[in-house]
């Protein structure tokens, strides 16, 4: 199963940080991103963060990224204007 979510994530250091937060707590997921490019502000900027596991539990990955004080949210088709 892969969940798919946004976040403010802002650099790759913090990035990294929150993908050794998120895999020392989970250590059966595998998690990577994308960082934000656009320029826009969040949510229509965001980072795209990707979870993989045989079962994703989406509340327990958006607790435990919150307590690092990053805004997530399971990715929706939305759009974005300028």
């Amino acid at each position: 199963m892969t969940e798919i979510f946004i976040t403010d994530i802002q650099t790759k250091t913090q990035a990294d940080y929150i993908l050794s937060q998120l895999k020392a707590e989970n250590t059966e997921l595998k998690a990577n991103y994308d960082l934000n490019e656009t320029g826009l502000a969040y949510p229509c900027g965001h980072t795209i963060f990707r979870v993989e596991g045989a079962t994703v539990n989406t509340k327990k990955v958006m607790s435990s990224i919150r307590n690092l004080k990053v805004n997530i949210e399971i990715l929706e088709d939305k759009i974005c204007k300028k």
